[in-house]
């Protein structure tokens, strides 16, 4: 029976050591750990407690001041306060290898889905408000109690992510624990710690608590809610959902970061720099071999100064999907080969780095076309200023949530509750934008006024000097809902990427339909002027993108091409002289973005992009130079 045990042991370690390791779960506690999640042994109410405490005694005088210190409480609120103690008669002792416990979860959600749930999973909203100390009375899910549950499931909510599967399975995973774990207060000197842990057998996370030191019978069990930040100003801003502060004396600016941060970046991407190399020069007739793996390109560049080759050694092009990495080979050993990639690209394709560079054209701030971003790690105390400030002034504080590098809408949440943005900052890197609350909006016949983004495919030819075309063809999204400032999990309402979203209907119009219905809406806005807005937008992006020498702009690479797709949207604004304006907000640039609407509508567009970016031809192509 031991060797069976011993077997189980080494088979839990060899599946769970990595994720116990980065947890921090000391290594005396993994065999317990195993036994008791092969047993499914949860033993903490052998252990523990939970004890209501009573704040304020009624019958004594309240001042305005003991009033404020009751307000900053954990979970503060007119429900009772609780707290977890140590009710084992001998104590807990942290040498004691059977001293971690097993907290199961209560509810586990990804945030899309959480409102859904609350209405439909039978007595889950009655459990959570009364978990939350939210009054909820009678059978029937109310619209009030769900939303009251949505703010507050920020004070309770951890979260993990899966490591592996599709890029929908790596959105992160919320849950919050059982009553017993979610009564463990916060202190900035804990006597436990927590973290999650997904049991593979069973396909299921619990939360594994263990002691940092030895208790004794009556002492209080706690944990630190901004564990691993040892900042003060970041650790006061990570506390705020539990104990609400103001952060006014920190200023909202937020200038562009320093040299290192982009040194830093190119490390950890592992890109190497090219050497210097003199511009190619080719024969006016040469026939390029191109070695691509983009089924699109190969089933529709037809033109006949290019042919395939399977063999990447004697490729003149390579058109490669994935990111190329090691330019300075590449250069030394093969200048003249073309790649359809620039050097330190990701300052624009990844947007924290987009809205960095941005700040080149317009200060502090951002520039007009770009929605004022602040990157989540790095400028947490500024957005909170930002957001303090803005609310003070009762401006609009609606704000997107977006993970840096993920397309498709993913894990992107529109939210006006500050607490649900600091949390998320814990699930995976993320910038948050401030919501377009005013968009320039296209009248549906079949639906009505619904947000509408644009979609241009640009071609950059060269760095230095700075050579941009756009494709004469633009592309269109809409969301299929009138749009309103409410209902912000409500996808067919505030988002137009339909078509990955399950049973979404897909509204398409060509470019060519579109301007004369916009023009007929819009009579006072013709699409030149718009698009001439929209142009000089790109322009300056691009312009201070490649201001600066790598690492810190997209480096100048002779024999880099690149094609890009930028989403925008317009937003009613108003011109320093008054004049209300359609002002292009940029959203995204995307790194060889999917080209199956083009080449189904337009079978010249890979020839076109081949001809002005490898030929330098443009004449009969369906192109537009920027700059």
């Amino acid at each position: 029976m031991a060797g069976e045990g011993e077997q189980a042991v080494a088979a839990f370690v060899a599946l769970h050591g990595a994720a116990l390791r980065a947890s921090g779960v000391p290594t005396q506690y993994w065999e317990s750990l195993s036994r008791k999640l092969r047993g499914e042994i949860f033993d903490a109410g052998d252990y523990f407690g939970i004890m209501q405490v009573e704040e304020v005694d009624e019958e004594e005088e309240v001042d305005e001041e003991m009033e404020e210190e009751f307000k900053k409480k954990p979970n503060p609120g007119n429900g009772p306060c609780f707290k977890v103690i140590v009710t084992n008669e001998n104590g807990l002792q942290a040498s004691n290898p059977n001293s971690v416990f097993l907290v199961d979860h209560a509810w586990t959600f990804r945030v899309e889905h959480a409102r859904h749930q609350l209405r439909h999973v039978p007595g889950l909203l009655h459990r959570m408000a009364n978990l939350m100390g939210i009054p909820f009375h009678g059978e029937i899910p109310d619209e009030g109690s769900i939303e009251h549950v949505l703010q507050e499931m920020w004070k309770y909510s951890q979260t993990y992510q899966l490591s592996q599967g599709t890029a929908e399975e790596k959105v992160p995973v919320w849950y919050i624990m059982d009553e017993f774990g979610s009564r463990i207060q916060h202190s900035d000197e804990p006597s436990f710690a927590a973290a999650p842990l997904f049991y593979m057998p069973q396909q299921i996370a619990y939360t594994v608590l263990w002691p940092l030191r030895d208790l004794e019978t009556g002492d209080e069990v706690t944990r630190d809610y901004a564990h691993g930040e040892t900042d003060r100003l970041i650790r006061k801003c990570v506390l705020l959902p539990w104990v609400p502060t103001e952060v006014l004396d920190v200023s909202s600016c937020t200038p562009e970061p320093p040299d290192e941060h982009y040194q830093a970046i190119l490390a950890e991407n592992k890109e190497k720099l090219p050497v210097a190399i003199n511009p190619p020069v080719y024969a006016k007739d040469k026939v390029f071999k191109v070695f691509t793996d983009i089924p699109q390109v190969l089933n529709n560049l037809t033109h006949p100064r290019f042919v395939f080759t399977d063999n990447e050694g004697e490729a003149d092009i390579l058109y490669n999907f994935s990111h190329f990495k090691d330019y300075r080979k590449l250069s030394e050993e093969r200048p003249e080969v073309m790649v359809n990639q620039f050097p330190c690209e990701n300052l624009l394709t990844v947007k924290d780095c987009l809205a960095s560079i941005a700040r080149r054209a317009g200060g502090p701030d951002g520039p007009r076309w770009l929605p004022r971003t602040f990157n989540l790690k790095t400028e947490l105390p500024q957005f909170i200023s930002c957001f303090q400030q803005r609310d003070r002034r009762g401006e609009d504080n609606h704000w997107i949530c977006k993970p840096w590098n993920l397309a498709r809408s993913l894990d992107t949440h529109i939210t006006n509750n500050l607490n649900s943005i600091i949390r998320h900052r814990e699930s995976s890197p993320k910038v948050v934008c401030k919501y377009i609350e005013e968009p320039v909006l296209f009248e549906r016949e079949d639906v009505g006024l619904v947000k509408f983004d644009v979609r241009y495919v640009v071609l950059l030819r060269s760095a230095q000097p700075l050579r941009l075309y756009s494709y004469d063809v633009f592309w269109l999204r809409f969301s299929n809902r009138v749009f309103s400032l409410d209902d912000l999990d409500d996808y067919e309402k505030h988002f137009t990427v339909m078509n990955y979203a399950p049973g979404a209907t897909l509204k398409q119009v060509h470019c060519e339909d579109f301007i004369p219905l916009f023009e007929k809406q819009y009579p006072e806005y013709p699409w030149t002027t718009v698009q001439a807005s929209i142009f000089k937008a790109f322009a300056e992006l691009f312009q201070v993108a490649t201001s600066k020498p790598a690492p810190l702009g997209i480096c100048d690479y002779p024999s880099s091409r690149a094609i890009y797709a930028i989403d925008l949207m317009l937003k009613w604004d108003t011109s320093r002289d008054g004049k209300r304006i359609m002002q292009p907000q940029i959203l995204e640039v995307n790194f060889n973005p999917d080209c199956d609407r083009a080449c189904k509508y337009h079978p010249t567009f890979f020839n076109d992009v081949f001809s002005t970016l490898f030929l330098d031809e443009t004449d009969n192509c369906h192109v537009t130079r920027i700059v």
